[in-house]
Order: structure tokens, then sequence, then C-alpha cells
């Protein structure tokens, strides 16, 4: 059955009315305006039609809207976990001048728990407003409920609860088509509520419809598309930044496709960045005054979404064009440009030596409106305030968004890892080894504590299956949706890996990585192996494929003993591994004039012996040396010198 209602919205907020009058638009169907200061229609359609939807202001639906209900029972968390999304086909209409936003959303989604669902919930801001909703084209009833949540920015969730007609089977996929509709506003309400003072606050939620900015960075920041999410709160553990890396877990491979139309007066927008995307903005008709409407479209043809939130991003800015980079600036940030030029100059070359020249895409920088707005990266997309600055300051933060132009791959663990690896890389040239090894061990005390305990019987459990763990495991870094897992984590598994496979192995396997396929998440290791000639199975089961946790070393006992060489000494050390997973470690005895350095493998609940020939009498016998993460300190010092 087909729509066969006129969706016509009344933008009637007496507040902006009075003395305000819109003109009627070129290239808009059914516009017209009124003169009365009440009530104006600013875009009327079927919601059949292909064009864009009506944009309006907060309006809650009259009582006689079809299929609404009365509140609903409330909803638990285990009616909302089990729904993932597999596509997405979003038509938006913007009305700046208004903070105002219309979505017809359609969207596929699916029962992914083991239990039928009877009714689906549907969450979007609490600034937007449900208008109708239908499932498998048939109008359904719904109730409308307001949800604590600070996924948005708002603090709340405004929740359709959808009476199904029928029970949704485990597995089972529906077709739903909704239209919503809303003013966007710049919020701090989530963060003020926590103590953050408000222009602080403002600096990190800066999402908004407006003239001169329409930037929506999506579940977390601003929900301004259909979600089905569990209520999190800012402050309560680690349960919201969980839940958004739950969101982007369950919808990584959901097709997404979006039409954008927008209303603007003043300056043409000449930019939009659809999910990470760049896209060319059509100015469909341009005001003949200041005081005409123009309207300009953009659209994404269908693609997959990607370990991402769905992003929306419209404006007007000058665009200067350098090597790998492309910038866009506001008019008073245009001279800053030459800062970031320069700094992406300095880190070409370690980026040609580890990833190669080859660009996959270029890396577009894109000025925020406010000096000091935090930055948000999307794909090749880095969003920041392009302000004066040295660029031996840049340098380090633009390097992970040009991996991200040089490197990709489906998996988190390898498109984040590999770009916060080279990051460390590029302190590491400029600061030296240990400060690159300080700056990562800052983060390994938050990865200890999220680290499972794993017990041998637990471990026999997981069964031989190549990315099996125990069900109360934490993450393997292939299905990692935890940064602190993708990002933390797997890059110290590169710095163990370059002492594995060596520099040169690991340089050839990130340029020979082919993202297209990886369909089972094994492709590196493949490539890894045939690069350095090494078998590396033992490491990526442990490491990579499954997550036993960290090691937890120790010297055991170191035993001296004179050498028949003059002079010289032997020395045994006893290396011992109380963790659940197999380490290689570099070892060192050092006399007064000598060190001796061995990489040896430590399997997990296990102790080694190994000897050292050593010119001298030994003062210190040092295992790790910071680039093994473990659930205590990462470097383990004897001092002999000291000893009977």
């Amino acid at each position: 059955m087909r729509y066969k209602r006129i969706f016509a919205v009344l933008l009637a907020c007496a507040s902006w009315a009075a003395g305000q009058q819109a003109p009627a638009k070129s290239g808009s169907s059914g516009a017209t305006s009124a003169s009365d200061g009440k009530a104006q229609v600013i875009f009327s359609r079927s919601v059949e039609d292909a064009g864009a939807a009506a944009a309006a202001g907060p309006v809650r639906p009259a009582a006689g809207t079809p299929g609404k209900q009365a509140t609903a029972a409330p909803v638990a968390d285990s009616e909302r976990q089990p729904v993932a999304f597999l596509s997405y086909d979003l038509d938006v209409h913007l009305q700046p001048v208004r903070q105002g936003i219309a979505v017809r959303a359609r969207m596929v989604l699916r029962n992914d728990g083991d239990q039928p669902m009877r009714r689906l919930p549907l969450q979007i801001s609490s600034t937007l407003e449900w208008s109708e909703i239908r499932v498998e084209d048939k109008t359904a009833a719904f109730s409308d409920q307001l949800v604590n949540s600070d996924a948005d920015h708002t603090g709340t969730l405004h929740e359709a609860v959808i009476a199904l007609a029928q029970p949704l089977a485990p597995g089972q996929s529906i077709s739903v088509d909704a239209t919503y509709q809303g003013a966007i506003e710049l919020s701090t309400h989530r963060l003020e509520d926590i103590g953050t003072p408000r222009n602080v606050a403002a600096r990190s939620d800066w999402d908004r419809v407006s003239e001169d900015f329409v930037g929506l960075r999506g579940f977390g920041n601003v929900v301004w598309y259909p979600v089905v999410s569990r209520p999190v709160a800012l402050g309560d553990g680690d349960k919201f930044f969980t839940e958004i890396a739950d969101q982007k877990l369950r919808q990584k491979d959901a097709m997404i496709s979006m039409q954008v139309t927008e209303e603007f007066s003043g300056s043409t927008p000449n930019l939009a960045v659809l999910d990470g995307k760049l896209i060319p903005v059509t100015p469909a008709s341009l005001p003949s005054t200041g005081s005409l409407t123009g309207i300009a479209t953009c659209r994404i043809e269908k693609t997959r979404l990607g370990f991402a939130t769905p992003s929306l991003f419209v404006l007007n800015r000058a665009e200067t064009r350098s090597g790998a980079l492309d910038l866009f600036t506001q008019p008073v940030n245009a001279a800053n440009a030459q800062a970031y030029e320069t700094a992406a100059s300095m880190v070409e070359p370690l980026l040609n030596q580890w990833i190669g020249p080859r660009l996959n895409r270029e890396l577009a920088i894109i000025d925020l409106p406010e000096a000091n707005d935090a930055p948000f990266e999307s794909g090749a997309v880095l969003f920041t305030s392009v302000q004066s600055a040295d660029p031996d300051k840049l340098a380090g933060g633009l390097i992970h968004s040009l991996t991200h132009a040089r490197f990709q791959s489906p998996y988190p663990w390898l498109e984040e890892g590999i770009a916060s690896f080279m990051g460390t890389l590029w302190i590491e040239r400029n600061l030296g080894r240990e400060m690159a090894i300080t700056q990562m061990d800052n983060s390994r005390g938050a990865l200890s504590l999220v680290e499972p305990e794993i017990s041998s019987a637990e471990l026999s459990d997981a069964g031989a299956a190549p990315h099996a763990a125990p069900a109360d495991a934490g993450e393997s870094l292939l299905a990692a949706k935890d940064a602190i897992y993708y990002r933390t984590k797997a890059t110290y598994v590169f710095w163990m890996l370059r002492d594995l496979a060596g520099d040169d192995a690991l340089a050839l396997a990130f340029r020979e990585y082919e993202a297209a396929k990886d369909i089972d998440g094994t492709e590196f290791e493949q490539v890894l192996e045939r690069s350095s000639k090494k078998d590396l199975k033992w490491f990526f089961s442990d490491w990579v494929y499954h997550d036993r946790g960290l090691p937890d070393l120790s010297i055991a006992g170191v035993f001296p003993n004179s050498a028949n060489a003059p002079g010289s000494f032997i020395v045994a050390v006893d290396v011992a591994n109380s963790g659940e997973v197999e380490a290689e470690v570099p070892v060192s005895v050092r006399s007064s004039t000598a060190t001796v350095t061995e990489r040896l493998r430590v399997p997990a609940n296990s102790k080694i012996s190994h000897r050292f020939l050593l010119a001298g009498a030994p003062v210190e016998v040092a295992v790790n040396d910071g680039t093994v993460p473990e659930v205590e300190a990462s470097v383990h010092r004897r001092d002999l010198s000291v000893e009977p």
C-alpha cells in the first residue's frame, strides 16, 4: 500500500513568526508564503516523492495523528539490544534559518536476538518529533516517550515504541519507513548537567543546524537519524563509550544512502561531507536577492557504513589544495593553512617509508566554526579549528589522519591501530624510543584494567575455532569495539610485531595488505608471514584473534657463575609468566663494560631459563623494555651490584 497522505508541515511558532515572512522558493513543490504572521507552509509534497522531506520546527503530532497512541509500558534494554540496522535510506531537508531539519528514513532492521520481538523501539533526539511510522508499508501504531540518554547532546531521546502486527522472529528482518522533523540547535545541556562550564561544553558539543554551519556527527553527539540504543549517562563508568562502540559494531555492515536538500538565504553552500565522504553540492536554484532563499542539493549513493556513525555536514568554505592535503577554511583562517601544509610535508618521508606513497584518498581538513572546537575525524576527513599553530606541533596529529588517507581496512584494529602506531613512530623519530614507549605506557594502565582475568579452564572451553574466545573474556582485536583495544592494544601489537618480524617486513606488509581481500580478518597475518618468512600463528592467536588478557612477567631467579674465559660470566636468568598469554620479550644482562640482549618467548603460566655469556661481572638484569604490555609494570630490573 502506497502513501496517500500529504506531508505538509506548518511552522507555527509565534516566537519567530511575528514580523517574519519567508517568500516562495524557486524549485520547491507547493511552497507558499503567509502574510498573517501565524503560520506558513514551507514545503509540501507526498512522502512518496523522491524529493526532500519537509523541514519544520518541533511540532508534536496532533491527537488524531495516524498511529499515535498513549504512552507504552517502559521498554527494557533487552528489547533494544537485539536490533540491528541493515540499511538506511535518508531523505533530509534542512532549513538553517530556523535550525530546522525534517527527515524521511527508510530502513531495514533485523532481530539479532534469540527471542521474538513484539514491539520495536526507535529513538531520535528530543528536539525532533515523530510524524508517522510505517512498517512493511502499513501505518503502524506507536507511542512516544522521553528517555534520558547522553547519547544525544540534549541528554534526552524521543523514543517511539511501535506495536508490531506480527512478532519479529530471531533472524527475521523488517522494513520501517519513518518521518520526523524539528530543530537542532547548539545544546550544552548534558555536559552542563555534570558540571562542565558552558563555554567549555560548547567546544565539545558543537553540533547544530545553523545558517553558517550544518554539522551533525551522529550517535554519541546528536541523534539525528533513527537508532535503537540502551540509555547511557556520561560519568557512568565506560558504559557511554561502550554503547557508542556497540552501535558502530552492530551497523558496520549496514548500507546507507542519503539525499540532502538545504534551503539557504545567506552564502551558498559549496561543500558537503556525508558519512566521511566529500560530496559536491549542486545549487538547484539561487536567490535573486538577499531576501529570497535558494535550494542546494547533494547525495551519497548506497555505500557500506563501516565502523562509524552516519554524519552530515553542509557548509561554505574556501578550498586550498596542497599535495596530499585538501584544506577548506573560513576566510579569516585562510592564512593558517600554510602551517598544515608544512606539517604534512614534514611527516611525508616517514609515511612513505612505512605505508608507501600511494594515496587511497586525499586528506581533507575542514575548518570548524569556532576556535578551540574539539576535532572530529571521519575516515580521511578531519574537522578541526584551523588556527595559527607551529607545524612541529601539528605534525604529530596530522600523521594519524594522513595514515587514514593511505591505509584502509574494514577492521578497526588495523584502520585505527596503524594510524596510532604511526603516531608513536613519529615520537620515536623526533624525541627518541624511550619517549615513544612512555607515551604508550600512559595508556597501559587503562588497558590492564579492562583486560579480563582468564583461567586455563576458560581457555580450554574456548575450543579450537580460530576466532573462538571465552564468553566472559574481553575483546579480541578482530572484533574490537572499544578504543582501548583497537587503538591502545593494537599499537602495542604493532610494536611487538616490529621486533618479531622486523621493520622492513612490517612496512612491506602495510603496503601489500589489500582490504578487499580481508574477508575473515586473517589477511594481514598472511601478508606479514610472507614478508617476514616467519610463522606468526601463535602470536596472532593469542594477541589478535583471542583476548587472553595480558602477560604477567617477573624475574624468577638470577644465577651468575664464572666462565672459563677470564673475566667472563655465565648468567642463568629465570623468567616467569603467570598470565594466560604467551609473549616474546627482550631480556638483557649488563656488566660495567658490556650488555647482552636476547629475545625470549615465554609461554603462558610457565617459567623458562636462559644462559647468557657476559664479559665482566653482571650488575643488572632487565626483562621487557616496555614494548610488551603487562598487567603491572612493563619493565623489570634486578640490581645485582648490591646482592651478596
